[in-house]
């Protein structure tokens, strides 16, 4: 059993990795700004915080094995503007706990992945401007946590199309490469995202690296 702090539990992405937790009987402690917009659970502790506060970040983090952000930027453009300042805030909230700083799992994107090609996916022709500054916000982040060396993280892409659909419990992993199935496309369901997430907390093969799922 882990304790688990989760930023974005309220989201497509989130609100999946915390069934899967506590499905697993891990103790999550949900970090939203409304705290009534979750029901309670067994296992389930919600708090009211800021993920872009350092301050609120380690206050929350103190005591727990993994800080998950599931900060994303599907929600609109003032969500996008927040995924490189959450990164570093979320490293600098846990950098102030020193060796009892918690691990931090953070929620990526595919843009920066390469395709069979050898481009970068965000080079692909045709993608519409508000899923590039998607992709790019969560590029910078990615680009940040590459610099940092004395906390503990690990960036999860998902593969080129991820959305809501059927936990199976199955994926496959690369590290670089965008994940294609026999079909020639890219796709993960958010359910077994968060599989791939939540095994990643219980068997931690990706510490100081990113990584990609699909299925």
């Amino acid at each position: 059993m882990a304790k688990i702090a989760l930023f974005g539990a309220n989201g497509t992405i989130g609100s999946r990795v915390l069934r899967e937790a506590l499905d697993r009987g891990h103790q999550v402690t949900a970090v939203v700004r409304d705290p009534a917009k979750l029901s309670e659970a067994p296992g389930l502790t919600v708090v009211t915080g800021d993920v872009l506060d350092p301050k609120s970040v380690a206050a929350v983090a103190e005591g727990q094995e993994v800080v998950v952000s599931a900060v994303g930027g599907g929600d609109g453009p003032g969500h996008i503007a927040t995924i490189e300042p959450a990164a570093k805030s979320l490293v600098a909230g846990v950098r102030t706990l020193g060796d009892a700083a918690p691990r931090i799992i953070a929620v990526g994107g595919a843009g920066s992945l390469r395709t069979p090609e050898g481009k970068q996916v965000w080079d692909t022709e045709g993608l519409p401007e508000f899923l590039l500054q998607i992709m790019h916000a969560h590029g910078d982040a990615l680009d940040y946590y590459r610099t940092v060396d004395d906390v503990r993280w690990t960036n999860i892409s998902p593969a080129g199309t991820i959305e809501p659909g059927e936990r199976t419990g199955t994926y496959r992993t690369a590290l670089e490469d965008l994940v294609i199935g026999a079909d020639g496309k890219s796709r993960i369901s958010a359910e077994d995202y968060a599989v791939a997430l939540v095994d990643e907390i219980e068997r931690p093969k990706h510490v100081g690296e990113r990584f990609t799922v699909g299925d």
